[in-house]
């Protein structure tokens, strides 16, 4: 074991991504940057990865049939030392987010809380699970929002609600894939309740309001270069989503690569949502 384990176990990509949109939740709602802004980078980024290793800690058995190149299940670190890494993340996140004001410390430590309880058990409840990491992911945004007050918080529900539509539809997409696994696990997801295909067609069915709703930011972005940058996005994120509903079961909708493209089509989505956010 060594220092490669700490490092992959938090999904660096995802962290450091989460860790800047919060960023952008703060410029979309204000308009500008402000040098506190920046104390909330590590406070999403310790967080979220602290949320990774809580989740493969708890996850371990099921990962070694779904996920056996993961650090835990492949021997690159112990599972008592993911524990205490997690534990100590969360605790730095949380001591961060002290420097920045009382909303946005009290929805560090909601979603810390969270956080835990889903891995602990909200996983394995069906949907429960799923809304609950798709609310942590598109909460960056109010938590970006949050450090210009209440006001700021409520002017970013929008791009919240977008998120939290492409999340559910991937967290869905996700246990579809992983049905097997989680049926060794004994973990109860949506698609051993109510079958695979019935939960890729809930799925799309979410992906499209969430794709409606970003265009809503053209009132504010004023029109064409918006609607043309953010309609590529969502014909990647519509793809995702048509290549999953031609599945009817695990192997198909992994080899589709349905989730790979829906979270290229959400990172294209936010790029877009930071680009205009700077421009106006």
């Amino acid at each position: 074991m060594g220092y490669a384990g700490y490092w992959r176990i938090i999904r660096p990509v995802n962290s450091f991504v989460a860790g800047f949109a919060v960023l952008l939740g703060y410029l979309m709602a204000t308009g500008t940057l402000i040098p506190q802004a920046f104390i909330l980078i590590p406070v999403v980024l310790l967080i979220t990865a602290a949320g990774n290793v809580i989740n493969d800690y708890c996850d371990r058995k099921i990962d070694a049939i779904n996920r056996p190149e993961r650090p835990i299940p492949a021997g690159i670190i112990t599972a008592s030392a993911a524990l205490h890494y997690s534990l100590l993340l969360f605790a730095l996140g949380i001591v961060f987010s002290a420097f920045s004001n009382i909303l946005c410390f009290f929805i560090a430590v909601v979603n810390s809380v969270l956080l835990v309880a889903y891995a602990l058990r909200l996983k394995a409840m069906p949907l429960i699970g799923n809304v609950a990491v798709a609310y942590l992911t598109a909460s960056i945004f109010l938590f970006g929002g949050a450090l210009a007050g209440m006001e700021g918080l409520v002017q970013n529900i929008v791009i919240a609600l977008i998120t939290f539509c492409a999340m559910l539809a991937r967290e869905l997409l996700k246990d579809a894939e992983d049905v097997e696994g989680d049926r060794e696990g004994g973990a109860m997801t949506l698609p051993l309740v109510i079958g695979v295909r019935k939960t890729i067609i809930l799925a799309f069915c979410v992906i499209l309001p969430g794709i409606a709703m970003s265009y809503l930011p053209m009132l504010r972005f004023y029109g064409i270069p918006y609607l043309v940058a953010i309609s590529i996005a969502n014909i990647v994120i519509l793809s995702a989503a048509l290549r999953a509903l031609r599945c009817g079961d695990a192997v198909c909708i992994r080899s589709s690569k349905a989730t790979t493209y829906l979270k290229a089509g959400m990172f294209l989505a936010l790029l877009v949502f930071l680009v205009f956010a700077i421009l106006f």
